[in-house]
């Protein structure tokens, strides 16, 4: 495996792996970019959240798919894809995209425009929906890398989402805790990409367990850069 664990603490743009023989591009933004195929794969968008607690009397500002499409078109337009796979968890439930406002969902078509556009299905939305284009799958595969929402016990290669991975690190005294990809050279879990969206320390045991110690690393997201660790310089909480 490939990987930027000796550039720890340097800044860079992208961390260039392989995984089951694939290049795979580890964006700063979340997205995870395969170049051979030209297919960006992004996780957890969890699109109208903001609109499911409202309905439960939580309320939150009603702007998050506005800012993660937002975000998501800038990671699509350095890019370039052929083809986008949502990796699943797409929509916060199984009816939020009912609720997208005629803006969003013009920008939603406006970036499946002259690309193929992938939902996989997740534990938040295992239905196909209605009127958002794409095709829905249960897994999508790329050359000897299987993707899919939630991660299997398996000896395949695996790209999936579900768990919203974070690291926190000790960086000249000061305590940082990011969004980030992990990675033990099988196995690659995406950060969330939904503006909403929180997440679980890649040390907690319902992730930790997924992985082989030795070999586990994270790329912490930055504002204008990523970084890599070993797992072993990553701290709890």
């Amino acid at each position: 495996m490939k990987t930027a664990v000796q550039h720890r603490n340097e800044p860079i743009r992208a961390a260039e792996i392989s995984l089951g023989g694939v290049t795979l591009v580890l964006d700063r933004s979340g997205v995870l970019y395969a170049p051979a195929s030209r297919t960006l794969i992004v996780s957890d968008l969890h699109l109208e959240k903001g609109s499911s607690f409202a309905r439960r009397g939580v309320m939150l500002p009603p702007y998050d798919t506005r800012a993660t499409l937002a975000q998501l078109a800038e990671a699509i337009a350095f890019y370039a894809p052929l083809q986008v796979v949502a990796l699943g968890d797409s929509f916060h439930d199984g009816d939020g995209h009912a609720r997208l406002t005629l803006e969003d969902r013009a920008t939603l078509v406006a970036l499946q425009r002259n690309r193929d556009w992938i939902w996989v299905t997740g534990n938040h939305d295992p239905e196909p929906a209605e009127d958002i284009g794409g095709v829905f799958a249960d897994v999508f595969v790329i050359g000897g890398v299987i993707c899919r929402h939630e991660p299997r016990e398996a000896s395949s290669c695996e790209t999936a989402g579900h768990f919203h991975p974070v690291a926190r690190v000790s960086v000249r005294g000061r305590s940082l805790r990011r969004r980030c990809f992990a990675t033990d050279g099988r196995l690659l879990l995406l950060p969330a990409f939904g503006a909403f969206t929180g997440g679980l320390n890649l040390l907690d045991p319902a992730i930790g367990l997924l992985f082989a110690p030795a070999r586990l690393s994270a790329y912490l997201l930055g504002n204008d850069a990523i970084y890599a660790f070993p797992a072993s310089d990553c701290l709890p909480g």
